[in-house]
Order: C-alpha cells, then structure tokens, then sequence
C-alpha cells in the first residue's frame, strides 16, 4: 500500500525538483505553458518528467489530482 503524501512539494521531489515552498513559487512563476498545449508537452520537462506526468494523469493515479493542481498553477 502507497502511504505516500501526494501533494505539491511531494510531486516536486518526485520529479527532482527543489520542493521547498519558495522553490515551487519561483517554478511556477518563471515556467507558464499556453492553453493548447498539455502539460507533459511543456518544453522544460525532461522526458522522463513527461512520461511520469502523461501516465499518472493517463491511469488517474494518486498523483492526478496534485498534477491537475499543477497544470493550473502553470498556466
């Protein structure tokens, strides 16, 4: 059983970022993707990053929600 917390700073260290709460802000604020584009096609992932994104949304993982969070926050 998956006992991971799945929130924001917890799918910023899943994908190697800096998940401290200013790094998340100054993420978010430098990286915006335009309406037509999804989110795993953003420019600055790697494809690994990508391809965790595209399958967790894709199998509505636990991690969905907090990466729909993000796909908001990106744009």
């Amino acid at each position: 059983m998956d006992m991971t917390t799945h929130d924001m700073a917890t799918l910023f260290a899943q994908l190697g970022l800096d998940n401290s709460p200013s790094a998340i802000k100054a993420f978010v604020a430098s990286h915006k993707i335009p309406a037509n584009m999804s989110l795993a096609q953003a420019s600055f992932w790697t494809n690994a990053q990508a391809s965790f994104l595209t399958e967790n949304l894709k199998q509505d993982a636990d991690w969905s929600d907090v990466i729909d969070q993000l796909n908001v926050m990106l744009r």
